[in-house]
């Protein structure tokens, strides 16, 4: 072989080479990432030649395919659509699928990589391709229980299983119905998809997971008190300067605690009592004395500053980094920039029922072939610990006796012992607060955690408060979930 013909043989041999591994790369290495990027419109609508896969709760469809009689063979619907809209989302003609339709689009169309055999067995049988269905941990019970006690109120309510993780009840609202965003029609998708984005409830906006979040204002005492117990320098008799005002360091602002007068009488209050009765002023002290890397640490044991996959996408919930002496004061009550989801503040309570253990949030129970078989199966997963059993302990009994005789009264049940802690947030100047709840039942033997969220004051403004609209209804759907 003379010179000349080597090195052209080297360059094709080089040429094959590279073309093999590009197209290795592409067919097999990134075939589930390109399926699933919404540029890929030929594989949306390749997707309605196929039967989509169910997802299911509780058994029964949320969303299925059906047969249709236009040019796209199959018709996406959703049963009960507003109630379920956040976990669903939508499977549009002109544009990317939102939540579990979205994140798991590759196996409700029957496209990922653990269907290729099957793929391939329909191909030979000549059967038609069918997408996996989705099985979820939405109990129907507890979502329609939270959906109703939610009532009219803009806000979310979250609810888990603190052993698990498992989310068994995820509502927010305003919300809308999906069917409308899933018809073949992509002029009507396209106006009632701009009509939903000028709403100013927001409905596309999962707050439950995201969105403009919400200071969590008293709720987030339960992270204070956490951090204060963990660090071994404080009991929950450890006691605290009890005036009715105080000056945040370094400025002219006063804070008070809700009522305008001291915690509970007396010249010094304990934390027990400052969290039972929900007082800003000694948790601004006990701030204060932790400083803002030991509060930061805390919460990031609970979750905080981290994202989490449900498999939704869940924003993560903010601490904030480089504080000042008032501005650590003002996050030891939950206001200045720290910001929370309903589902971080869930996995707060949930790791004191859990005793100190932070268990993975997970939404999706199962995925399955079209022949039964299974594909994915989602086994319950540790976070990490958040807190000794001792600390969750103590907290427990803290929280029972925030609902039994303290500022969470509203959220009783007779002949259940219920751990809670309300939260009532300022916003902007004369903006409506913000109003929270969270707690588990029964807190002797936990089954249930629950986060309750009611933005712009539930409609009294700034006069309304946790435990007066947000206590009661955990309280409703707590009883409901105990009673199924």
């Amino acid at each position: 072989m003379n010179r000349e013909l080597k090195r052209v043989s080297i360059v094709v041999f080089a040429m094959f080479l590279a073309l093999f591994t590009s197209t290795t790369i592409i067919q097999v290495v990134q075939a589930d990432n390109l399926r699933n990027d919404a540029r890929n419109t030929r594989t949306l609508y390749d997707s309605y030649e196929v039967e989509r896969g169910p997802i299911l709760a509780g058994g029964a469809p949320i969303a299925e395919s059906v047969p249709s009689d236009d040019n796209y063979l199959f018709q996406r619907v959703y049963s009960n659509g507003a109630l379920y809209a956040p976990v669903t989302g939508f499977f549009p003609v002109n544009g990317e699928p939102t939540a579990l339709e979205g994140k798991l689009n590759s196996y409700l169309s029957g496209t990922a990589n653990a269907q290729f055999l099957d793929s391939l067995e329909r191909l030979f049988t000549g059967q038609g391709r069918k997408g996996a269905s989705v099985s979820v941990t939405i109990d129907p019970v507890a979502q329609q229980a939270a959906w109703d006690a939610l009532g009219d109120y803009t806000g979310s309510v979250v609810v888990t299983q603190p052993k698990t993780g498992r989310v068994i009840a995820m509502v927010s609202k305003p919300s809308y119905d999906p069917n409308t965003l899933a018809v073949h029609d992509s002029e009507i998708v396209d106006q009632n998809y701009e009509a939903l984005l000028a709403d100013p409830g927001d409905p596309l906006i999962n707050r439950a997971i995201g969105g403009d979040m919400n200071p969590p204002g008293s709720v987030f005492k339960l992270v204070v008190v956490a951090a204060a117990l963990e660090s071994g320098q404080y009991t929950p008799e450890s006691e605290f300067p009890n005036p009715p005002t105080f000056q945040l360091p370094g400025t002219d602002t006063i804070i008070r605690n809700s009522g305008g007068d001291d915690c509970g009488g007396g010249e010094t209050v304990t934390i027990a009592t400052a969290l039972r009765l929900s007082c800003n002023v000694p948790m601004a002290e006990l701030g204060l004395a932790l400083g803002d890397d030991a509060i930061r640490e805390q919460a990031e044991k609970f979750g905080f500053n981290d994202e989490f996959q449900i498999p939704l996408d869940v924003e993560a919930s903010v601490y904030p980094r480089v504080l000042d002496d008032a501005q650590t004061a003002m996050t030891a009550y939950g206001q200045y920039e720290v910001r929370a989801t309903p589902l971080q503040m869930a996995m707060v309570s949930a790791a004191i029922a859990n005793g100190g253990m932070v268990m993975n949030p997970n939404m999706v129970e199962a995925i399955t072939a079209p022949n039964l078989s299974p594909l994915e199966t989602f086994e319950p997963s540790e976070y990490q610990r958040a807190i000794s059993q001792e600390t969750a302990a103590t907290m427990t009994e803290m929280m029972v006796n925030g609902v039994e005789n303290g500022a969470a009264s509203n959220a009783r049940i007779d002949g259940v012992s219920v751990a809670g802690k309300t939260g009532t947030a300022e916003n902007d100047g004369d903006a409506p607060y913000t109003l929270w709840f969270t707690g588990f039942a029964p807190a002797d033997d936990p089954e249930y955690a629950i986060t309750v969220l009611i933005e712009d004051g539930g409609g009294m403004g700034q006069t309304g408060y946790g435990n007066l609209l947000a206590a009661p209804v955990a309280q409703q759907v707590l009883e409901a979930v105990l009673n199924k």
